[in-house]
């Protein structure tokens, strides 16, 4: 019968009410699209696509593709999120214990000075007494148990699962913000590799035109002003080359610490002829970012969980019922101690109520609902925050695709000019200086061109982020 009453109360406990407001995921009214996507190459909404969780796959490079796994295994962020998702974890199974019995057990021995040295009528056996001391061992088993009547220990469970949850996503957007700077930082460092390259030859033309200048300036063809302006185009292509150089080292800095090295042990070798890649993901609709967008993840499960400590809120203006259990063995000696006549057992349950606090469970309460329009708003603001996202990246592959386009068509244009002016040089009619002028200007519309493709692959990187992650082809 016993076991019967505490089976019943358990289920009771797992299956009564819980007091409290049951959670629902704040509405938001959300456009049917997105308004910079009617420019985007593919604007068709994708709303069935899934995520690709090795996105940066897409760009074609393999040295990228180790550096972010690189990054993965060894980011000191990466590894920080993960420990807090494991302590979130850990608070979600120590709630969860609240559900069940505290079983002791104990055994102790003491001795002492006695009144009578008789202990008849207590219900324990009598203690041994020599010379007025007093002898007494115990072996004991207890039970204690709680049962959740109105949901304060289950909403507890139900808000620490929200808070593990929104560990889980902050650690989900921790890896694709790590992902996203070693692949951003490293299309930068490909870009300045180029420019680098073409800043060089822009020196040695320079340095080219001014050796001439210099000479028709000493024969008396050419003007003080003309050898200045060609010190000072020769100087700038020289500053420009240095930024340059300085930037790159940065970049490569930055890697080596987002994969997890010191700058002193981390190397990546130029590469002249990087090709950029500029992967076009598929939109989805905007509601879909409320499932991908880690940081909306995170706000939303936050405010689940400021809804559930309402409820453990409320519970507390509820009395408790606390139901203890003990038995065990009592004797003046170990031996012989579990023998019929020593053992004791209690059974009691015990019902209390807060009466008067002084108003503190009313502010509670007030403070958990304060709480979760906080979050609320928070959540709101979250999503209107990743829609900008969203629609900026979207802008700025529309404008660079164009820029890309257009300095495309200068640097053919160019390519022309150049081979016209080799033309006329060979006929007797140009310059070796008008040539070399030309080429000049090659090489600079050929580094714009070259900074916009690589300003659209790191865009690329920008709209992945924005959109929660990658995508399945």
């Amino acid at each position: 019968m016993k076991l019967r009453i505490a089976g019943l109360l358990l289920l009771l406990s797992l299956t009564g009410c819980m007091v409290g407001p049951d959670y629902q995921r704040p509405e938001m009214a959300l456009p049917q699209g997105f308004k910079e996507g009617t420019q985007w190459q593919r604007a068709a909404a994708n709303p069935q696509g899934a995520l690709a969780s090795r996105w940066w796959l897409a760009f074609g490079d393999p040295q990228l593709n180790s550096l972010v796994e690189q990054s993965a295994r060894a980011n000191q962020s990466i590894v920080a999120a993960e420990a807090a998702w494991r302590q979130a974890k850990a608070q979600v199974d120590i709630s969860r214990a609240g559900l069940w019995p505290t079983v002791s057990a104990g055994l102790s021995m003491s001795r002492g000075v006695g009144g009578s040295g008789s202990s008849a009528g207590s219900g324990v056996a009598g203690s041994g007494t020599s010379g007025g001391v007093e002898q007494t061992v115990s072996a004991t088993l207890g039970a204690s148990w709680e049962p959740d009547l109105w949901g304060q220990v289950r909403r507890t469970i139900e808000s620490n699962q929200a808070l593990a949850d929104v560990s889980d996503a902050q650690l989900a957007g921790v890896r694709l913000s790590i992902a996203s700077s070693v692949a951003s930082n490293y299309l930068g460092l490909r870009q300045l590799d180029l420019d680098i390259g073409l800043l060089e030859q822009q020196q040695q033309l320079n340095q080219q035109l001014l050796d001439m200048t210099q000479a028709s300036f000493l024969q008396g063809t050419a003007s003080n002003d003309q050898l200045l302006v060609a010190q000072d185009q020769l100087s700038a292509v020289v500053v420009s080359l240095q930024t340059a150089q300085r930037s790159r080292e940065q970049f490569e800095h930055a890697l080596a610490v987002l994969v997890g090295q010191a700058p002193a042990q981390f190397n990546v070798m130029p590469r002249a002829d990087y090709a950029f890649v500029v992967p076009h993901p598929p939109l989805s609709l905007p509601s879909v970012l409320l499932q991908r967008r880690p940081d909306v993840i995170a706000a939303e499960r936050t405010a689940a969980a400021a809804n559930a400590r309402i409820g453990v809120a409320e519970a507390a203006f509820f009395p408790n019922l606390d139901l203890t259990a003990e038995v065990g063995f009592r004797g003046s000696a170990l031996g012989g101690l579990f023998n019929t006549a020593n053992r004791i057992w209690s059974l009691g349950p015990a019902l209390s109520a807060t009466l008067f606090d002084g108003g503190e469970r009313e502010a509670a309460l007030r403070q958990a609902y304060a709480g979760y329009d906080q979050d609320v708003a928070n959540y709101r603001g979250t999503v209107l925050a990743a829609l900008q996202n969203v629609e900026d990246n979207l802008s700025a592959l529309n404008h660079l695709q164009r820029q890309a386009d257009t300095f495309g068509q200068i640097h053919q244009r160019n390519q022309q000019l150049f081979a016209s002016q080799q033309s006329q040089q060979h006929a007797g009619v140009a310059s070796r200086q008008a040539v070399l002028t030309q080429q000049l200007l090659l090489l600079q519309s050929e580094q714009s061109l070259r900074d916009a493709q690589g300003q659209q692959s790191q865009a690329s990187v920008a709209l992945i982020q924005s959109l929660g992650g990658g995508w399945a082809p």
